[in-house]
C-alpha cells in the first residue's frame, strides 16, 4: 500500500481527517479517541525535556486545549500525532526556558519540534520483595534518562521509548536522519554509564528473599522435620 511523505498510508489519511473532521465538530467521542490515542506519547515527549511528571502533565492538557480551540489549523500536511507532537513540544520548550533561561536543545529548532518512562512486567500477587525489587530498577532507569542532555534525551525517547522510526524522530525533532542515527548511539552510550553508575547499591539487593518467599520455605522445612501441623 502507497505512503504518503508524512508516513500514513491513503486508506489511514481519509480516516484521520473524517476524525479531525467530527473534532472540529466538538464531537466527544472524536475527542477522546485523539487523546487516547496521543497520551502517552505527548506526555513522554513534554516530560523528556521538562523532566517534571506534573509539568507533563500540564502540558499535554495545554496542547490538547490548544490544537481542540485550533484544529482549523490543521492542514493535515503531517500526521495529528506529529502536528499534536509538535505543539506539545513547543510548550514544553517554553516552559524549559522560563525555568532554565539557558537551556538549549542544539540544533532542534522550536518551529519543528514515550514517569512512568518505563514499564516493567508486573510481579505476582504475594511477591512484594520482587515488586520493590522492580521499582528500584525503574527508578534507577528514569534518573539516567533524565541525566541525558537534552538533544540526546530527546532522540532517545522518540525512538527508543516510542517506537518511531528513523524518519518520524527526524521529521519531528527537524534533524536529518543521520543525526537521529549519531544522537541515538551516543544516547545508548551515556544511558549504559549513567545506569552502571547507579546500579552499584541496588546490585546488593537483587535476588531478594525474604517476606513472604523466605517465611513459606521456612514453614516448608519445618514441616518436613516433622514441626508444626
Amino acid at each position: 500500500m502507497q505512503r504518503t511523505a508524512a508516513g500514513l498510508s491513503a486508506v489511514a489519511r481519509t480516516s484521520e481527517a473524517a476524525l479531525v473532521d467530527r473534532a472540529r465538530r466538538r464531537d466527544e467521542a472524536a475527542l477522546r479517541e485523539i487523546m487516547q490515542a496521543n497520551n502517552r506519547r505527548l506526555y513522554r515527549l513534554a516530560r523528556g525535556i521538562l523532566r517534571s511528571d506534573s509539568e507533563a502533565e500540564d502540558v499535554v492538557q495545554e496542547t490538547y486545549v490548544r490544537a481542540f480551540t485550533h484544529l482549523d489549523g490543521f492542514r493535515g500536511e503531517s500526521g495529528l500525532s506529529t502536528w499534536l507532537s509538535r505543539i506539545a513540544i513547543n510548550e514544553a520548550l517554553g516552559r524549559a526556558r522560563s525555568a532554565r533561561p539557558h537551556v538549549e536543545l542544539g540544533t532542534v529548532p522550536e518551529q519543528a519540534l514515550e514517569a512512568q518512562i518505563i514499564k516493567f512486567p508486573v510481579s505476582p500477587p504475594g511477591d512484594p520483595e520482587r515488586t520493590m525489587a522492580q521499582r528500584e530498577i525503574q527508578r534507577v532507569v528514569e534518573r539516567a534518562i533524565d541525566e541525558l542532555p537534552d538533544v540526546f534525551r530527546m532522540v532517545f525517547v522518540a525512538r527508543v521509548m516510542e517506537g518511531m522510526t528513523i524518519e518520524e524522530t527526524a521529521d519531528l525533532l527537524g534533524v536529518k536522519p543521520e543525526t537521529v542515527k549519531t544522537r541515538l548511539h551516543r544516547a545508548r552510550t551515556m544511558l549504559r554509564e549513567n545506569v552502571e553508575k547507579e546500579i552499584g547499591p541496588v546490585v546488593m539487593d537483587a535476588f531478594p528473599f525474604a517476606g513472604r518467599r523466605c517465611e513459606r520455605l521456612t514453614e516448608a522445612v519445618l514441616k518436613r522435620l516433622g514441626f508444626g501441623g
